[in-house]
């Protein structure tokens, strides 16, 4: 199937989201360099991975589940908790980085190591690594703690969720390292990580947080039948991003071709090729996460990806799972406006090449 169209609406919140961010960003960075000027970098760097690239669907999910439970497309506290959900992701990033040990992120050095390469220029006592590592992770700290000044004054409903999926994502982030250590190709399991690692906080739960942020009373209501199209939605969505993780354009998606192969990803579309492959095939696949792969590996390893039908029919999946997104939107008691919104934002994340 063809890439999607973004949705004009996506550049619309998108860009007051960017603006929410960039007002609240460019006055702590002022703040806190005014303090001492070594502050200065650190707290830039906030603003150099969150306003360089991304497609804001947190946001936009936020958006329409809150002006589909009938909130005011104007109302600010809904801009506030879409730049939050861009913080948090950053949070996230940040850290992912330093476990994974990436060099590249939006197509730019990631902040782990462009600290670590200022170290080394400095000459600097102690270990470059260390230090780089170090400040990533309390860049990312601090991006969390904006993201929580956003959701200020926020009802105990918008709380209950906003805290939910925070555990839910950090838990996804454990079971995603441990299934990486331990080269664990279970489906199952690789599909739990998949939902909680970054399906149910990319679409379930910002559509949670916009309709209770909206109309707290309908919770019991609004809730399941959101759900009913979030998940598998956001299956469907990290589904596609573990396709572009071992096959994606390093042009379109700014990380090495194969990224999650020379990471060792436990990824949906890994445990369908070790479930379908050959022993010959499993020998390829065994060497998915190991040290210093090669090119040539990478494109080995893809191969059998495909010549398994692991692939294939993670796209037949993919498919499945939209389909079954969309009929539930279509039953859900929300505001037309975002129904048809919702339709849109379903066919462009699950077809998406970025």
């Amino acid at each position: 199937m063809q890439p999607a169209p973004t949705p004009p609406s996506l550049a619309t919140v998108a860009s007051r989201v960017d603006e929410r961010l960039r007002t609240l960003l460019a006055a702590e960075e002022a703040r806190w360099s005014a303090f001492d000027p070594d502050l200065e970098e650190p707290i830039r760097e906030i603003g150099r991975l969150v306003l360089a690239g991304g497609k804001r669907l947190r946001p936009a999910f936020t958006y329409w589940g809150f002006v589909g439970a009938g909130g005011d497309p104007a109302d600010p506290r809904v801009i506030d908790a879409g730049g939050a959900f861009e913080l948090m992701h950053a949070f996230a990033l940040f850290h992912d980085d330093v476990m994974d040990d990436a060099t590249s992120r939006r197509g730019a050095l990631t902040t782990h190591t462009r600290f670590a390469r200022q170290h080394e220029v400095g000459g600097w006592a102690g270990e470059a690594r260390r230090f780089g590592d170090g400040i990533a992770i309390l860049v990312g700290d601090l991006a969390f703690v904006y993201a929580d000044q956003l959701m200020a004054g926020a009802s105990p409903q918008a709380w209950a969720v906003w805290n939910e999926l925070r555990v839910e994502l950090n838990v996804g982030q454990v079971l995603d390292i441990l299934g990486g250590v331990r080269n664990d190709r279970r489906r199952d399991k690789a599909e739990r990580i998949c939902r909680y690692k970054s399906g149910k906080y990319t679409i379930e739960r910002p559509l949670h947080l916009g309709a209770v942020m909206a109309a707290p009373e309908r919770e019991a209501e609004l809730l399941p039948e959101l759900s009913a199209y979030g998940l598998p939605l956001g299956d469907a969505f990290q589904m596609r991003d573990d396709v572009m993780g071992a096959f994606g354009d390093e042009a379109f998606t700014g990380k090495p071709v194969g990224g999650d192969l020379r990471e060792g990803k436990p990824t949906p579309l890994l445990a369908r090729a070790v479930e379908a492959a050959t022993p010959a095939q499993r020998e390829v696949l065994d060497l998915v996460g190991r040290p210093g792969l090669a090119d040539d590996d990478v494109a080995r390893i893809q191969q059998v990806i495909v010549d398994t039908g692991a692939l294939a029919d993670l796209e037949d999946t993919i498919m499945r799972l939209t389909d079954e997104a969309l009929t539930a939107i279509e039953r859900a008691c929300i505001v037309d406006t975002a129904r048809d919104e919702l339709v849109q934002l379903a066919h462009y994340v699950s077809w998406r090449q970025v």
